[in-house]
């Protein structure tokens, strides 16, 4: 069963830029990705109603309270509140009723306030949520970008995967993280790599130690996160072994259900690696753009032996 995480809610408000109008100063933890509009439940329909969602109180919603009386008001927020909700949010800097906060003092919920429209606020919040709340997993590796392109390197401990990382860095690409990637599956076809807050921008070169690649090479030599475009597995090279070399057959690594586009490179004395990765990032975009130069040649070949047959 995969690990459910959560996000203070704290956390959220200082991310959102929300004003608190209402803070009961305790710790609430978000749950889940999803926001709610709560223009049903304020008329009393409460099927397939999850409390632990933000609700959002938007313009339709406030304008509908506003016709109702004291009274009325009451009761219907009441039967949203008693419900233990996790956050009130207002959009339109909206001006809260009176039997708001009195309901959210007596159920300790919080109310807040976006100056956004209800519509990008709520798109906003969930696309955070969605990389707060993400499901995740570390991996031994490096990340860095090359070229636009997230490369995951992957391979037994003393391969060279730091050193290639650095000649990398050298020729103006960027490191996201080194030694351990904290990977996040943030939709259902992209994954996204971190670097753990404690090591983010040091790599470790056997020989030197730890190096600040920050500090030595530059504000533009790192970057704090990255999509996962490909990965490549490095080997020590084995003598008689088949290596790929044509790459009419595409390979997948499987993390957290998404298959991600991978390469396996031999290493051995004499390869410049550094060289080999941003071939490897520019052919995969032009993958992703839809032109693959083995299929081509294939096509080209395979044309030409027509052509042999049919003067024959």
């Amino acid at each position: 069963m995969m690990e459910k995480f959560t996000v203070a809610l704290s956390k959220v408000i200082n991310e959102m830029k929300l004003e608190k109008l209402y803070d009961p100063e305790r710790k609430i933890m978000v749950e889940t990705t999803d926001v709610n509009r709560p223009g049903l439940q304020i008329t009393g329909f409460f099927d397939y109603f999850d409390p632990r969602r933000i609700q959002v109180f938007g313009m339709v919603e406030n304008t509908y309270l506003a016709t109702l009386s004291p009274k009325e008001r009451y009761d219907c927020l009441e039967r949203l509140f008693e419900k233990q909700v996790t956050a009130v949010v207002l959009t339109r800097n909206a001006v809260p009723s009176l039997e708001m906060m009195k309901l959210a003092e007596i159920y300790q919920t919080p109310v807040l306030r976006s100056p956004h429209s209800t519509s990008y606020f709520t798109s906003t919040l969930n696309a955070y949520l969605n990389v707060e709340l993400a499901p995740r997993i570390t991996r031994h590796g490096v990340l860095v970008e090359v070229y636009g392109q997230g490369v995951l390197i992957m391979g037994d401990s003393g391969v060279g995967k730091s050193e290639a990382a650095v000649e990398l860095i050298k020729r103006g690409h960027r490191l996201v993280a080194d030694d351990a990637v904290e990977i996040k599956r943030v939709s259902s076809k992209s994954l996204v790599g971190f670097s753990p807050d404690i090591i983010r921008h040091f790599i470790e070169i056997r020989g030197i130690g730890i190096v600040d690649v920050k500090n030595i090479f530059g504000m533009g030599a790192v970057k704090d996160s990255e999509k996962i475009d490909l990965i490549i597995h490095l080997e020590a090279w084995e003598q008689g072994k088949q290596y790929d070399r044509l790459g009419l057959v595409d390979e997948y690594t499987n993390i957290l259900g998404l298959d991600i586009p991978s390469l396996t490179i031999p290493v051995r004395p004499g390869r410049n690696l550094a060289v080999i990765f941003e071939v490897a990032a520019m052919n995969n975009r032009q993958k992703n753009q839809g032109y693959n130069a083995a299929a081509e040649l294939n096509r080209r070949i395979t044309e030409h032996i027509s052509g042999l047959s049919a003067e024959e």
